[in-house]
């Protein structure tokens, strides 16, 4: 009994960790948002879709709008972002994306997963060729939405594919037709979950479930970063 208890234990804790550290990771894209148009979501399309996720996420309304006082006021700090590319062990291409007060730090930090990783860092922009930005928006697939109606509808709003499963419908756009999107979603009042730029890998790397496990683990190390906000990598 006491070790089935433990467990639950351990999971509730995990569970709690992962939103905490999903909400630091919002917090900090509400933050570069209002540094960058201002405090009102009337009129800054990022901190719209910034607000928009943590609503995603539900992050209750009140942390929402501390977030956005707190980027606002002089003793806020500034995150920058900045992107690190590199190897993993076996080629697999790691592509990590930071927003972080605290450069050398961050550079430090990723360097070391890498190493311990059996990986090296690369260049910036050495990996451009490897990945493809795209927008992608996640809606909640609750049965309400005709996903056939729906593909036609957005095609004026720069759809450019679209995937459909039990639990969620993903749209795709090109990397400059992400606000457009944003804003057909918007008019047409569709609650999205999520929405981002993503990088998505144009190749992948096959290989066995114990090297698979290599490059997860290193992947894990990288999320567990506060300074880190997404990472994505070419391992099928």
């Amino acid at each position: 009994m006491g070790r089935v208890f433990e467990k639950r234990k351990h999971k509730m804790f995990a569970r709690y960790d992962k939103m905490a550290k999903a909400f630091t990771r919002v917090g900090r894209e509400i933050a570069i948002a209002v540094k960058a148009g201002g405090p009102d979501p009337a009129y800054n399309p990022r901190l719209r879709t910034a607000v928009q996720n943590a609503k995603g996420l539900n992050m209750p309304k009140d942390r929402i709008d501390g977030a956005i006082k707190r980027a606002v006021s002089k003793d806020a700090g500034n995150f920058e972002e900045i992107v690190y590319e590199g190897y993993g062990p076996h080629g697999v291409a790691i592509v990590v994306e930071t927003a972080t007060d605290n450069t050398t730090r961050t550079v430090a930090n990723i360097r070391m997963y890498f190493n311990r990783g059996n990986g090296t860092l690369g260049k910036t922009g050495s990996l451009d060729f490897m990945f493809q930005r795209k927008g992608v928006f996640r809606i909640q697939n609750d049965g309400k939405v005709n996903a056939e109606e729906l593909e036609l509808e957005l095609i004026d709003f720069g759809l450019d594919s679209m995937e459909v499963d039990d639990e969620e419908i993903l749209i795709y756009t090109a990397y400059e037709d992400f606000g457009k999107m944003a804003k057909g979603l918007e008019e047409k009042k569709i609650d999205v979950k999520k929405a981002a730029l993503e990088r998505l890998p144009t190749t992948g790397v096959e290989l066995s479930e114990e090297q698979q496990d290599e490059i997860l683990q290193l992947v894990d190390k990288f999320e567990e970063d506060d300074d880190v906000q997404a990472v994505y990598h070419n391992l099928k």
